[in-house]
């Protein structure tokens, strides 16, 4: 058997490099490259491989561990998970630090590969630098918290272990159903150890994506149950966009006159304007899903997990006759709220049921131009937002309105976190496919910065927008100064509201007076932050890092800098002071928080008995 002597780390980028996904007979490339910051876990080992031997892998300097891994899952996302950059840090705060993008992946079902260094397998130099020592279990380390946010986790501790490790690493990586954050830690000395590894592990993989194909009865029972329903309402999730199935839905839509919701990873799947496009459905949804899915008796529910905010806390369908049609490639998504399943390949399913509804002569029980007339309602209430004016400031809702207006149709903004993805599920109007990236399973603040470079990796001949909030901003943002070492150009979108002011809104609308969510100075000696704003210049910082920056204080300002940042070659920040509480909410939802039982506050109390009311009325589980 030929044989290659290589070192761990060195074996570990040569397979890498090798990967390739074929989708529909179209082969992809699958790991473009690493991103990676060094330290003394990782710097000698794979970094020293990334010096000598990197082969067609390209290496991106990370500015700060979180922040990397986050760009590395939207650059993911962006391109519908056929393309991955793995991420390799040192041990200890290096590797810690990563643990909350691994968790944002994993949610939202993208694949990110992890490399964190680990302690010596050896324990030669015990305690080593950075070693957490567990003394109850000499075998836990650093890199164990990455377990329960992980799909897949390995630890190699021999170089040898490398050929199974990597192997079941692509497996999840690629599995539609599966997919999330794989984390093979590394410990140090085992990186630089050789091995005779057999020539044939490095040859060319390709990992086909076979479609999930549903089985005849489980097609023959959702026809079943569809036939029996006059108000259907389709739920678009993520699983439409990574399956390539926007042509199958909305001909399938189409075919038999059913709306479409969409969800945040769903949004996009059909255009806005498309008439049976009904926006955003649940907490943060349009008034035209959400008085849609109060009278639905079936919901279709497409490639989504069925979160919370979807399901306003299961409270969005209340009509006593719905039941559920789950298509989903995830089996545990399937399931859920007891539908009836169809584990399959969402475009595969939809074209299997269209045929078998048509066969069987089905069409909606809606009446003409009653999806019509919900459009028609919520269209007029976009505009009446997107041109709300005040003499007091500048109005969040109008602000996206004249962002929206002006950059390009298939322009891509980048969000996560505040009261900007409200704002942007209802409200935005996305110009073409992959404009909209919403990273909305965990919320993750500190993304959008990171992640809108991610999506300038993927798609760098569209322009891209980090739509973000002062408090996201603040938390991460590391990756602008990567951004400009690669010349991966983004802007900035920077709404400063003062502070934390989503969930100050929600704290007000469950009996609080308001605390500790707004940007203020501290009352002193012993008073709480109750003073002034604090005075944050956005655009100097942004400046000060090597930005180009602007300040737009109305739309005039604000449609001014659009086209100045367009016009710039370098990334680009442009603060937009709004007032805070100018951002949408309601539209006939709900959203279980847990309201106190007790409290000194009447208002509290009264609160957790609307709490109540409102959970009487939704599905228990």
């Amino acid at each position: 058997m030929s044989t290659i002597r290589l070192t761990m780390a060195q074996a570990l980028l040569k397979f890498l490099d090798q990967q390739y996904i074929s989708i529909d007979g179209v082969e992809t490339k699958f790991v473009a490259g690493v991103m990676g910051i060094f330290g003394h876990g990782n710097v000698t080992g794979i970094g020293e491989a990334l010096e000598r031997s990197p082969g067609n892998l390209a290496f991106v300097q990370g500015k700060n561990e979180q922040g990397m891994a986050h760009a590395a899952t939207a650059y993911a996302k962006q391109l519908n998970r056929t393309s991955i950059y793995a991420c390799t840090t040192s041990i200890g705060p290096g590797a810690l630090n990563m643990v909350t993008a691994a968790g944002t992946a994993t949610v939202n079902r993208i694949p990110l590969l992890l490399l964190p260094g680990d302690n010596f397998a050896s324990r030669q130099p015990d305690p080593v630098l950075q070693q957490v020592e567990a003394g109850h279990d000499y075998t836990i380390s650093a890199t164990d918290c990455f377990k329960p946010v992980s799909k897949y986790w390995d630890r190699i501790v021999r170089p040898e272990q490398l050929m199974t490790a990597a192997l079941q690493a692509m497996r999840v990586l690629t599995d539609p159903a599966d997919t999330g954050t794989v984390t093979l830690a590394l410990p140090q000395d085992v990186q630089a150890e050789a091995y005779d590894y057999p020539a044939s592990f490095f040859d060319k993989r390709v990992h086909v994506v076979d479609r999930q194909q549903p089985s005849p009865d489980a097609v023959k029972r959702a026809v079943e149950l569809v036939a029996t329903k006059r108000k259907p309402l389709i739920v678009a999730g993520g699983g439409v966009q990574y399956s390539f199935a926007a042509e199958a839905l909305a001909a399938f839509a189409e075919k038999f006159g059913i709306p479409v919701a969409e969800t945040q990873a769903g949004k996009g799947s059909l255009p806005w304007d498309h008439p049976l496009n009904v926006g955003g459905v649940g907490v943060t949804g349009s008034l035209a899903a959400n008085k849609l899915a109060k009278e639905a008796d079936l919901i279709i529910g497409v490639g989504t997990r069925y979160s919370d905010f979807t399901t306003s806390s299961k409270s969005a369908f209340p009509h006593q006759d719905v039941q559920f049609l789950n298509i989903n490639v995830n089996r545990s998504d399937a399931v859920k709220l007891e539908g009836t399943a169809l584990a399959s390949d969402a475009k595969v399913a939809l074209t299997l049921l269209a045929e078998a509804l048509e066969e069987a002569g089905y069409a909606s029980g809606y009446k003409d131009g009653e999806i019509a007339a919900f459009n028609a309602e919520w269209n007029a209430e976009i505009d009446r937002l997107y041109s709300l004016e005040r003499e007091d400031g500048f109005v969040q809702t109008q602000a996206l309105g004249v962002i929206n207006e002006t950059i390009d149709k298939d322009a891509v903004i980048v969000c996560a976190a505040g009261s900007l993805p409200g704002d942007l599920q209802r409200l935005w109007r996305v110009g073409s496919p992959g404009g909209y990236h919403m990273e909305y399973g965990f919320s993750c603040m500190g993304y959008e910065v990171s992640g809108a470079f991610g999506a300038a990796i993927a798609e760098p001949n569209r322009e891209v927008y980090s739509v973000v909030g002062d408090g996201s901003y603040l938390m991460l943002h590391s990756e602008l100064v990567t951004s400009l070492q690669e010349g991966k150009k983004l802007t900035v979108l920077l709404f400063d509201n003062h502070g934390y002011q989503c969930i100050h809104n929600l704290q007000r609308g469950n009996g609080s007076d308001g605390f500790g969510n707004e940007f203020r100075y501290r009352e002193q000696p012993t008073g709480g932050y109750t003073g002034a704003p604090l005075p944050i210049d956005f655009a100097g910082h942004a400046r000060s890092l090597g930005l180009a920056a602007y300040k737009a204080t109305n739309a005039e300002e604000l449609r001014e800098a659009l086209k100045q940042a367009k016009a710039e070659t370098r990334t680009t920040l442009i603060e937009i002071p709004v007032l805070a509480g100018t951002n949408t909410n309601g539209y006939e939802s709900w959203w279980n928080v847990g309201v106190p039982a007790v409290s000194e506050s009447e208002k509290v109390v009264a609160a957790h008995h609307e709490m109540n009311k409102k959970l009487a009325q939704a599905k228990a589980y």
